[in-house]
């Protein structure tokens, strides 16, 4: 009955519907949008190079605008948070 065989996976000769017949690229492969604009996507493997591909990324982003409204609107979540939870304020000011 094959206990010690391992059993082979079926082969379908699959095409994709649009896929394009000119070979270029793999129609099976996923990848985002701007992948190709990112330089923390990649083959990056430790959270040191991660972190450093990130810090240059940020560092010489020409878009400063962007920049500071993402600091805005954490800024803004943060003063909620702290107001959800019942956070006193009063400890940063003196009496």
């Amino acid at each position: 009955m094959g206990i010690l065989k391992a059993k082979k996976n079926k082969k379908f000769s699959y095409t994709p519907r649009y896929f394009d017949d000119k070979g270029e690229g793999n129609p099976f492969e996923i990848k985002h949008k701007f992948d190709e604009y990112r330089t923390t996507v990649g083959a990056n493997k430790n959270f040191k190079s991660k972190l450093n591909n990130a810090l240059n990324e940020l560092k010489h982003n020409r878009d400063h605008e962007a920049n500071r409204r993402v600091l805005i609107i954490v800024g803004i979540l943060l003063v909620i948070f702290l107001f959800i939870i019942d956070f006193d304020l009063s400890i940063f000011f003196s009496k």
